[in-house]
């Protein structure tokens, strides 16, 4: 049985509900004990020395769309393979990984989410999100055209049973037939929706999302969908406008390679506080150049950018870590907000209570850097990672 000890972690704390210039996080077990201005710290352990100086102190990141890395891949059924690339990944500073799978065959879906539901129930996982098979053809970027259908009852009854409650998100084209039933079902059993991977107009994007619709989660903003066009707004309008009601959050990938940097920077300045960095890291995350796959298409990587034969990009190759330095760097986010849409944004549009913030009784998860946003140290349900 592992034997935990206290742990003080000393720095400037960067969180979602406060900055402290010089603050320590205290620690018992895999919980957050108290976070605590150095002040208030010394008067609480009067008898103890300062902690050293950690650099700077953020929540361990929430990635919630991320198909795999370090050469491992989540669309398997092969339970070490996907602890592998979840395990890489929390080093890297996702402490909280929810596994994405592709479209393709059914019964495959199937097998995958119910080897994944296990890694979710030991605690490998934070969940499974279902990217496909219910998109659209003319906006499959690099799922595998051949087993996008239609959305069907049965096949959702299937992916349900199979995921015992640990299905987080399913990502849908709101102007598939069949598309209202099936996400009525998803609904009651807890799945938030997510809308990507569709060639809808504006009225019929809009309408698919709260408070009208079902949709709560917006896939890879931008990606997989007609762009953004003053005479055709289409659903990156959509997305944005609902927003502002406070209802949706919008998926952004700020690697450099998904999306412009003024794009990121346009979309945290209309959608504050709605922004969900994430990944969508592939098996060549973390790996040199080469061939790959992402589920049964084959997949190059040239100079960081996967692409598929036709040259559609096929998932990332950095990690959310990476993606939190470009926003910053590159795109202007304050490092705050940049931090926030990596944490308690995507942890709680999925419902993930224990984590994503530094706060009493949270999951003791943590990441410290340095002043050149250079990852040190990663904490994970109070054990050092690295």
């Amino acid at each position: 049985m592992t034997r935990y000890r206290t742990l003080m972690i000393r720095g400037r704390i960067v969180s979602a509900n406060r900055t402290v210039d010089d603050g320590v996080v205290v620690i018992s077990g895999e919980r957050i004990d108290a976070v605590y201005s150095i002040a208030q710290w010394r008067a609480a352990y009067p008898d103890l020395s300062d902690p050293p100086h950690a650099g700077t102190v953020l929540p361990g990141l929430v990635d919630i769309h991320n198909h795999g890395g370090f050469g491992y891949r989540f669309d398997t059924v092969t339970g070490a393979h996907a602890r592998a690339a979840a395990r890489a990944h929390h080093a890297g500073g996702s402490t909280t990984v929810v596994a994405s799978v592709v479209t393709g065959p059914a019964a495959q879906l199937v097998a995958q989410t119910a080897m994944l539901r296990e890694l979710v129930e030991e605690g490998t996982l934070g969940g499974i999100h279902l990217e496909g098979p219910f998109l659209a053809e003319a906006r499959c970027g690099a799922q595998d055209p051949r087993f996008i259908r239609d959305p069907d009852p049965e096949l959702t009854e299937r992916l349900l049973c199979a995921g015992g409650g640990q299905i987080r998100m399913m990502t849908l084209a709101p102007e598939r037939p069949g598309y209202p039933a099936v996400v009525q079902r998803l609904t009651e059993s807890g799945v938030r929706i997510a809308l990507g991977h569709t060639d809808a107009d504006y009225p019929t994007f809009h309408n698919a999302l709260r408070p009208s619709g079902s949709g709560s989660m917006v896939t890879h903003l931008a990606n997989a969908m007609p762009p953004l066009h003053h005479r055709n707004a289409g659903p990156v309008a959509a997305a944005l406008v609902a927003t502002a009601a406070g209802a949706v959050t919008v998926e952004l990938i700020s690697d450099g390679v998904h999306l412009d940097p003024g794009f990121v920077a346009l979309v945290f300045a209309a959608a504050p506080g709605r922004v969900a960095l994430v990944s969508d890291a592939m098996a060549a995350a973390g790996c040199a150049d080469g061939d790959y796959r992402l589920g049964a298409q084959p997949v190059t990587v040239r100079d960081g950018v996967a692409r598929t034969a036709d040259g559609s990009i096929a998932g990332g190759t950095s990690t959310l870590w990476q993606c939190v330095v470009r926003a910053v760097r590159e795109s202007g986010i304050p490092l705050r907000e940049a931090v926030l849409a990596a944490t308690a944004t995507p942890a709680g549009a999925l419902g993930l209570s224990e984590v994503g913030d530094l706060r009493q009784g949270q999951l003791a998860d943590l990441l410290t850097v340095d002043a050149d946003l250079q990852l040190r140290r990663v904490l994970r349900r109070g054990q050092w990672l690295s």
